[in-house]
């Protein structure tokens, strides 16, 4: 498991937000993780979400942050963010240049003029972030490295984003770019909040005095606010559809995304099982009693049969109980789960989704995490 996250939903700052808001949900958004841990602890009781469940969900979450990251800082959501916040520029100065005559009581023109620069700011912030990240993977195996979410980044569970985690000046600049837009981050908070109180305090007054650089004002307010509460929103619901739905997730990723994890051949010559549910007879037998079923080794001349628990006897993905005669996959580190299920998540990781043991890497047995 990775270390525990320091960015809970309850935790996160509302001015990052305000910075952010303009990146289109680019930097691995904290209320994704924080929405979908509290959500799989409110719902636990009813849904019965034993802690295996919780972390292949979690594991979950970090896979869809990274996708987020690398398709957040794709060249058409960039061209996109540009766009956005030139318009943003545009529109400042247009309103800027009608609303000369304008004299307001309050010095709401030095406002819409920071807001402007922040603007700006933040695409100076992009464009330099986008060329290290280009660079750095140029600079790497020939890949894209800053792009790819292949399965060995995955696998090391270590670097969400999949850039910098193997160059100690990579680490650098990625800490002092962070310090700085956390820096740009409380600063725009800020700002927002003085803009705000001046729009609210002005009321009217500043409406008959100055309706151009008013409504300009309450605009930028009213986006800002609309994108945090759309943002929280849909991270909300990707939260819920990861604890209710995680299989229909997983599945959407599997369509829409490139192969990263193992490919066909590597994922079939994991072992296969049938699971044999155990009959009411065979629980008259005190020692068969504490065992739900048995797993059956599937394409072997000389099948063995071993015992699963009750508790062992349920898909962590998609929360199903073993059927009599369900297919079920084994990683090499003893995890099972529907066939259906793994086989669709080691497409796209090759990782487990509970202890996150990558299958396409030689381990000793000694060394792989059994949770």
């Amino acid at each position: 498991m990775n270390s525990v996250d320091t960015h809970p939903l309850i935790g996160y700052s509302f001015g990052d937000e305000l910075f952010q808001n303009r990146r289109l949900m680019r930097h691995g958004p904290p209320p994704l993780r924080g929405a979908m841990r509290i959500l799989s602890r409110v719902s636990g009781r009813r849904m019965r979400l034993r802690e295996p469940s919780v972390r292949v969900r979690e594991n979950a979450v970090e896979e869809l942050e990274e996708r987020q990251n690398f398709w957040a800082y794709s060249k058409p959501a960039i061209i996109l963010d540009l766009l956005w916040n030139l318009v943003f520029v545009i529109v400042g100065f247009t309103v800027l240049g009608l609303s000369v005559e304008e004299k307001p009581l309050v010095p709401i023109r030095v406002w819409v003029v920071g807001y402007i620069l922040l603007c700006v700011v933040h695409v100076g912030c992009v464009v330099a972030q986008y060329r290290r990240r280009r660079e750095e993977g140029d600079a790497g195996s020939g890949e894209v490295g800053w792009g790819s979410i292949g399965s060995e980044s995955s696998g090391s569970g270590g670097n969400v984003g999949g850039y910098g985690g193997e160059h100690g000046l990579a680490d650098d600049d990625t800490s002092i770019t962070a310090s700085l837009e956390s820096a740009i981050s409380m600063f725009s908070f800020i700002w927002w909040s003085i803009g705000f109180y001046w729009v609210l305090n002005g009321g009217q007054t500043l409406l008959s005095s100055s309706p151009r650089l008013y409504w300009l004002c309450v605009s930028f307010l009213v986006f800002d606010v609309t994108f945090i509460i759309v943002y929280v929103a849909a991270s909300c619901l990707v939260g819920i559809a990861i604890c209710c739905f995680l299989p229909c997730i997983i599945g959407i990723l599997c369509a829409v995304t490139d192969q990263d994890g193992a490919t066909e051949e590597e994922i079939d010559g994991l072992p296969k099982f049938k699971f044999r549910r155990v009959g009411d007879s065979e629980k008259v037998n005190g020692e068969v009693q504490a065992f739900e079923g048995f797993m059956i080794e599937c394409d072997t001349n000389a099948p063995t049969e071993r015992p699963i628990s009750l508790v062992d006897a349920e898909c962590c993905i998609c929360l199903s109980v073993y059927e009599n005669g369900a297919e079920l996959r084994e990683l090499p580190c003893l995890h099972h789960f529907h066939c259906t299920c793994i086989d669709k998540w080691l497409y796209i990781n090759a990782t487990c989704p509970m202890c996150k043991f990558n299958i396409l890497k030689p381990h000793d047995r000694r060394e792989i995490g059994q949770v």
